[in-house]
Parts: structure tokens; C-alpha cells; sequence
């Protein structure tokens, strides 16, 4: 029979050699964990953006548009829009005291927009969309600590939707700049800005792609990041700080946000700052060419390999394209040492040429490829395009007042321009605005009849417009490259 101590000794023993076993199981997980660990991707957590926040959020502005409208007239001291409701329901007029005079009426203030921008410089330079400020006649910025200061437009450029205003202050906060070219899809990004006149106001995302071609002259970053009515002209930021983009678009069905949001690239704004600031305006090369892209089953069979460059439609007369010996049917793969990969590139690298610079450029044609020596001419700004259609209405008049009620300045189509749409004749829409550009048409539109009434001409143009029924919408006809359309133009009453 055991003895207690016996016992007692032999329950210790097992105790004893229960944590031995322990303790080498716990090694064995232990070990078993580390080795897991090792092999394991780390974790990574969502980023903190507050100090972000803290250091780029004093380089924002909140931007406030005002134009002055012409206040309304008053009759015997009331409003007319009063005196016709009491005269329309047989009311009598209150017994008003008359105003002794004229009363001379004075222009009114009236908010027009809301947006946002950032401070380029510590001398007041601050960096926005064109569209933000387009039609202002005063333009107030609103610092973070609350101070407000009129700015002066220094210029825009509606081509790219960028704008530089600049106001009275030094020492500004101004940010940092980034490099595009180290942005990458997947990476985070955030904005701040004035979404609905909410200022200050910090969304976060990642960068969905990089040049996406939503237009002539910017390859846009899409992202996910929430911006609204309000953010347009703020910053895209890094997360080391830096500026990376100019908030302007976004892709919507409804109006707000719903996912998809597009950001001017920094560099592609910066050129053109540099420009509104030296000058007040961009100047922009151009080769005059009508170009589209390059198909996978053309390039094939042409021998080109595989689809890349852009295909020249036509070329204009006395262009550079024709003096330097581009024919149309030719594949520009090459400008200034750089590859055409697809066809939005060419414009890019044209526009963002000096005009008057000799540059080489290449050309497939005919399954062997040519160097070509171009000289760059200037693409004419917007309002002298406008004034030369004009001269070239009725002998040098200026548009008819029916055309310019209607919102449209037109001008001959060319020969050229007749031949390459396979027309008779037509007029070119040079601008449009208000009721034209409601209704859809656009800068070089071709108008082939208005109001059931061909036109081939300027002169059929006018006549057809003088017929019209200017109570009614007017019927038009229009080319829009290979596609014909109809659209209804209805003028404002």
C-alpha cells in the first residue's frame, strides 16, 4: 500500500511532466506561429489622413462667383411683376406714394457659383478650374482662417479648364507640387473642397486609372474619390502631400457623385499656368490635319502591324500638314521623337508645341515609312475665330441679330471641308451659345438646313433664318463628321 508521501511524490511527478509536455507543445505552436507569420503578406491598415488634412488643408480656397444683373424696374414705387398681378385679377393698386423722378436703377450682385481652388504661390497665385470662374464679374476667395479677398482673374483656358486668379496677400501657404508620372492605379488620393458650398471638406479614394481621354489636350486621372457640385478646381492630393491633380469632372446619370471622378493631371495644369500667368493666354501648335484612329484589322492589312498612330482623314490647304508633304491616308506614328500610340496623343503633343518650332515627324504610308520636317503654325484663340467668322459674314457685317438671338456665329464651309463630308455646301458653326448650345450644336457643326430650307451657303443661311417663325422652335439639319442629325433650336422668350 502507498504510502502519502508516496503519493504525494508521484502526483507531483505527474504534475511535473503535464507541464513539461505543455511547454513543448506551446514551443512547437509557438514555433509553428512564427514560421506562419514569416510566410504570411503582412497586413496593411487603411491610411491616416489627418495629417494630411493638417498640412495641404490652409492651402485650400473655398472660390465664390458673383454677376451683376440689371435690377428690376419699378413703377409708381412697386415691383412690375406686382403691378401685373393686381391688374390681371381686376385688384385695386395700393395707394403707393410716387417716386419723385426717375429712379435710376443700379445693377445688382447675385451669386452665380461656388467651387474651389488652391495657392500656387505665397503671393496670392491660386490655381482653379476655367469653368469655375467663366462669366464672373467679381471672384471672392475665402481663406481657411476666414479672411476674404476679391481676386482678379490673370486668365483661363477653356481647352484644358484651367484658370489662375490672384489676390492681395503675401505669405500665403502655398502646396507642393507632384510627379504624375510616379502616380499608379491603386494608390490613395484625397481632395478637399467646398462640395455644395461645405468648405474645407476632406473625401479620400484611390486612383482608379491613369490617362483616360475624355479630352482633346488632358489625359484625365480617374478616381474614386467623392466630388460634388463645389469640389471643381480643388486639389488631388498624395499621400506625401503633394498636389497631383485639379478636381473637375465627374462621370454622374443624377447630377452628384456615383463613383467616378476625373482630375486634371498637375503637370498638364501647370504648363498652363505658366502660360496665363506670363501672358494671359496659351498659345497652342497645330498642324491642321483631321485625323481618327487606327483599327486593329486596318493596321493588319496594311502592314503596319499593329494598331497604333493616327490615321489622317484629310488635310487643310496651305496648312503645315500639306506643305510638309502629309497626305491623307497616312498613319502618323512619330512626332518629335515620340510614338503616336493612339490618336489623342497627337493632339496632345502638337498643342503642347511652341508654334514656329521645326520638328521631324513620321509618317506609315503605303507599308514603308517617312521622315517628314514640319514647321508648328498657332491655333487661334477662341475669340479671334470668332471675330474672323464674323468679318467673313455679309462682306465683313456681323452676324445677323436672328443668328445672334439664336446664339450661333457661323461661317462658309470651304471647298475642302464640302468635299471631305461629301456635300453640296453648308455653314460652319464657329460658336455656340445659350439657345444653340441647349439644344446641342457645337463648334465645328455643319448646318445643311434650316427650317426645311437647304443650305449651301451664308447667304441661303440668312434667308432661311429670315423665314423662320421666331415664335417657334427652328428645325435643324446639321453634319456632325460622318452622322446627320436633326435638333430643335428654341429661342429664349
Amino acid at each position: 500500500m502507498m504510502s502519502r508521501i508516496e503519493w504525494k511524490q508521484g502526483l507531483q511527478s505527474c504534475v511535473l511532466a503535464v507541464m513539461v509536455a505543455l511547454a513543448g507543445g506551446a514551443g512547437l505552436l509557438a514555433g509553428a506561429s512564427t514560421a506562419h507569420a514569416q510566410s504570411a503578406p503582412a497586413l496593411r491598415g487603411l491610411p491616416d489622413f489627418t495629417e494630411l488634412v493638417e498640412q495641404v488643408g490652409p492651402s485650400v480656397v473655398n472660390i465664390r462667383t458673383l454677376e451683376k444683373v440689371a435690377a428690376r424696374p419699378q413703377i409708381d414705387g412697386m415691383d412690375e411683376d406686382m403691378l401685373e398681378f393686381f391688374k390681371r385679377f381686376g385688384l385695386p393698386v395700393p395707394n403707393i406714394p410716387r417716386q419723385q423722378g426717375p429712379r435710376r436703377q443700379q445693377p445688382e450682385e447675385q451669386p452665380r457659383g461656388v467651387g474651389s481652388g488652391f495657392i500656387l504661390s505665397s503671393d496670392g497665385y491660386v490655381m482653379t478650374n476655367a469653368h469655375v470662374v467663366e462669366g464672373a464679374d467679381e471672384v471672392v476667395v475665402t481663406l481657411t482662417d476666414k479672411r476674404e479677398f476679391k481676386a482678379r482673374i490673370v486668365g483661363a483656358d477653356k481647352r484644358t479648364d484651367v484658370a489662375v486668379v490672384k489676390i492681395d496677400a503675401t505669405g500665403l501657404p502655398a502646396v507642393r507640387v507632384g510627379d504624375v508620372s510616379r502616380l499608379k492605379a491603386g494608390e490613395w488620393v484625397m481632395a478637399i473642397g467646398s462640395p455644395f458650398g461645405l468648405e474645407n471638406t476632406v473625401t479620400a479614394g484611390i486612383v482608379s486609372a491613369k490617362q483616360r481621354d475624355t479630352g482633346d489636350y488632358l489625359p484625365f486621372i480617374q478616381t474614386d474619390v467623392a466630388i460634388n457640385p463645389g469640389n471643381s478646381g480643388g486639389p488631388l492630393i498624395n499621400m506625401r502631400g503633394e498636389v497631383v491633380g485639379i478636381n473637375s469632372q465627374i462621370y454622374s446619370r443624377s447630377g452628384g457623385f456615383m463613383g467616378i471622378s476625373f482630375a486634371i493631371p498637375i503637370d498638364e495644369a501647370m504648363r498652363v499656368s505658366e502660360q496665363l500667368r506670363a501672358s494671359g493666354r496659351v498659345t497652342r501648335g497645330r498642324i491642321g490635319v483631321q485625323i481618327e484612329s487606327v483599327s486593329k484589322e486596318v493596321a493588319e492589312s496594311i502592314g503596319l502591324g499593329k494598331s497604333q498612330g493616327a490615321l489622317v482623314r484629310g488635310v487643310e490647304p496651305g496648312s503645315p500638314a500639306e506643305k510638309a508633304g502629309i497626305e491623307a491616308g497616312d498613319i502618323i506614328t512619330r512626332y518629335d521623337g515620340k510614338t503616336v500610340e493612339k490618336v489623342a496623343d497627337l493632339p496632345r503633343l502638337v498643342g503642347n508645341t511652341k508654334p514656329g518650332t521645326k520638328t521631324s515627324i513620321t509618317v506609315f504610308r503605303r507599308g514603308a515609312t517617312r521622315d517628314l520636317t514640319i514647321t508648328i503654325a498657332e491655333v487661334e484663340p477662341d475669340e479671334k475665330a470668332v471675330a474672323k467668322a464674323a468679318e467673313g459674314n455679309g462682306k465683313g457685317k456681323s452676324p445677323s441679330v436672328a443668328a445672334q438671338q439664336l446664339g450661333l456665329v457661323v461661317a462658309e464651309l470651304t471647298p475642302a471641308q464640302a468635299k471631305e463630308l461629301k456635300i453640296k455646301g453648308g455653314v460652319r458653326v464657329v460658336s455656340a451659345e445659350d439657345a444653340a448650345a441647349r439644344a446641342g450644336l457645337r463648334a465645328d457643326d455643319v448646318i445643311v438646313a434650316l427650317a426645311n430650307t437647304e443650305v449651301r451657303s451664308l447667304k441661303d443661311f440668312e434667308a432661311a433664318l429670315a423665314k423662320a417663325d421666331k415664335a417657334k422652335p427652328v428645325n435643324v439639319l446639321l453634319r456632325r463628321g460622318e452622322w446627320a442629325q436633326y435638333v430643335l433650336i428654341r429661342p429664349a422668350r
